[in-house]
């Protein structure tokens, strides 16, 4: 793939000089990926689990590992806009560490703040963000917002959570899981309930890998078609496997890790009561585990409801890397970000 080179549009602006309007000799110099026409600057954005490639994939958990490593100053002078319609604990805060480590800075719009696509249009505040810093998160509600927002952004575009996608968590999800098995390919990931947003980009980005990817949603509660053919397809193009079950029982069986979130996401409240029933057998229990390999590590993303999609004795065990989960929304972030800004290196395709 051949990339085009050029500037960012806030960079370009800060080191013109009246005089010249020529770029400064210094100025950052981002990748422009000319096969995704969004926008008249082929500005790269990480919106769905599905715009990353498995090489893609298998390099930012590499970039995350040796940032978390060695953190460098590789983001300085650049600006990170944190766009958020939802609120935010671990979102919010790793964005910023992320940043603050790699000597770059951030910006947080609340809601009441911007009133996207309400108080002012969405396709205004895209404009005008990218004539202030370098890159922006949008935490929002459909996924059809953040796409109408990278449509008329010149900068790139992080997906910091939508209904439909998380890619975020799910590359913090798998670089947790490299750190453990230092090898993803032929482990077995099941994912045990809710096929909601963290599961979608999840199922994709581990079957991405070459994982054994196994999920368990009653009728109902499945990701869409679209999602669980593009993890069908990138099993079959790792090696890896992909399957999809009503039986938690089925999915847990020989399972190498087992990942669950909550039955009720941001906006479902009303759902609450026939969820509780509807998902009743698909608690991550201890009597679940006991149906894993031994020693399967057990994930949830966050925020968890004890006694519900997951037993307290299951969060506590000494098997357990949610935290880590959480730690490592820090680095998989920041290498997302200096990825798309163009500032390690991509593997070639």
């Amino acid at each position: 793939m051949l990339y085009q080179l050029s500037y960012t549009p806030a960079a370009l602006r800060s080191y013109q000089t009246p005089e010249t309007r020529a770029p400064h000799p210094r100025l950052p110099i981002v990748v422009r990926w000319p096969s995704l026409p969004n926008t008249r600057y082929m500005t790269r954005h990480l919106l769905e689990s599905a715009d990353l490639t498995p090489a893609e994939i298998g390099f930012l958990l590499e970039t995350a590992l040796e940032f978390k490593r060695r953190p460098r100053k590789l983001l300085e002078g650049q600006h990170l806009a944190l766009l958020f319609e939802k609120p935010s604990l671990r979102t919010r805060v790793s964005f910023q560490v992320g940043m603050h480590h790699l000597g770059g800075e951030t910006l947080y719009l609340a809601p009441q703040e911007v009133g996207l696509g309400e108080r002012e249009a969405i396709k205004d505040v895209a404009r005008v963000l990218a004539r202030y810093v370098d890159i922006v998160a949008v935490r929002t509600f459909g996924q059809g917002i953040i796409e109408e927002y990278a449509r008329f952004s010149e900068i790139p575009v992080v997906n910091a959570l939508t209904d439909e996608q998380h890619p975020c968590q799910a590359l913090a999800d798998l670089l947790t899981l490299r750190e453990r098995f230092d090898d993803t390919r032929g482990h077995s990931l099941a994912f045990i309930g809710d096929g909601n947003n963290v599961c979608s980009s999840l199922i994709v980005t581990a079957a991405s890998l070459g994982m054994d990817v196994r999920l368990a949603s009653p009728e109902g509660y499945r990701p869409p078609e679209a999602v669980l053919t593009a993890a069908q397809v990138r099993a079959g193009e790792t090696g890896g496997s992909f399957l999809l079950t009503a039986d938690p029982e089925e999915a847990a069986a020989g399972a190498d890790a087992l990942y669950t979130d909550t039955w009720i996401s941001m906006g479902q409240e009303r759902e609450a009561e026939q969820r509780r029933v509807d998902f009743v057998g698909y608690c991550l229990s201890e009597d679940l585990v006991a149906r894993t390999s031994p020693d399967a590590l057990i994930m949830h993303d966050l925020p968890a409801h004890r006694g519900e999609e997951i037993t307290d004795g299951a969060m506590e065990s000494p098997n357990s890397i949610i935290f880590d989960q959480a730690e490592n929304r820090v680095w998989a972030q920041a290498a997302v970000v200096a990825f798309l800004l163009g500032l390690v290196e991509a593997p070639s395709a």
